[in-house]
């Protein structure tokens, strides 16, 4: 080894520990310009080639719609049958608009025994996570018993389920606000009409009041009181108008007649004075 060492010196100048040191500076500069040079390669293949880990694209839910609720069912039972054919999202079901008290109840508890009253629906919709799930339901389960056990409450009634096409829930919270807002504003309207009503009713009232007391004090002073009459003139009705096209076609005839008759006796009086006043003419 030494004498390598001195051969080393001798052809190359420089000691064998030296260029052993430099050729390794060498590579390691070229190692790193060649990972430099391939880096942008690297993470365009990275980037065309498709990832085998990433994960499958989630379904599109899909919504049902049920036209008819029968009494008794509720959300919590809609969803749990519904639960058994795939993974249910949302369930809204409307109640009614208008419920009949039962009597001996106030508001929505009874007076005696305090039981809650019932709330019934009337429609309903019911989001599946997956639309060929609720594709499939809505075309097995439409018209089919709800109740399959013939002991059940729902054993005479059928479901009656369509799906909703490119229906979104947002499309369902729209019109709902919608329907609300329209009945707010009929009941304010009815509302409004009502205290016109009652503020028109009172004030009539008011003036009655003081009409009377008017009338008591001229009696006291022994002065006339007059009372007012209002005649107001009704709007005629079919047979009316009827009566009185008859009335005017009748009254139209007799002018007629009279007219007639008039001519007749002018063209009389005419031929007397022919006769008079020209008898040579007659004579011929």
């Amino acid at each position: 080894m030494p004498g390598m060492q001195a051969l080393h010196r001798r052809n190359f100048g420089i000691s064998w520990g030296e260029l052993v040191q430099r050729f390794a500076a060498t590579c390691d500069c070229l190692g790193l310009v060649l990972s430099i040079a391939n880096f942008p390669a690297n993470i365009q293949k990275d980037e065309t080639q498709p990832d085998a880990q990433a994960s499958p694209r989630a379904p599109l839910p899909g919504i049902l719609y049920f036209g008819f609720i029968p009494p008794g069912l509720r959300p919590g039972h809609t969803r749990k049958i519904m639960s058994t054919f795939g993974e249910v999202g949302r369930v809204f079901l409307q109640e009614a608009g208008e419920r009949r008290r039962r009597p001996g109840t106030q508001g929505s508890r009874g007076k005696k025994k305090g039981k809650r009253q019932r709330k019934s629906f009337t429609k309903g919709w019911v989001k599946f996570q997956n639309k060929a799930v609720a594709k499939r339901v809505a075309a097995s389960l439409h018209n089919s018993p709800i109740g399959t056990r013939k002991r059940s409450r729902f054993h005479d009634d059928l479901w009656n389920i369509k799906y909703l096409h490119r229906f979104k829930w947002t499309h369902l919270s729209e019109r709902l606000a919608y329907e609300k807002l329209v009945h707010r504003q009929r009941m304010r309207a009815e509302v409004s009409q009502a205290k016109r009503e009652t503020n028109f009713f009172l004030q009539n009232v008011e003036k009655s009041k003081g009409l009377e007391k008017l009338q008591e004090v001229k009696k006291k002073k022994g002065q006339e009181w007059e009372e007012k009459h209002w005649h107001f003139q009704q709007r005629a009705t079919e047979t009316e108008i009827q009566a009185s096209k008859a009335a005017g076609l009748r009254n139209k005839a007799q002018e007629l007649r009279k007219v007639a008759e008039h001519h007749r006796k002018s063209q009389s009086n005419v031929t007397l004075l022919a006769k008079i006043f020209n008898p040579s003419t007659e004579q011929k």
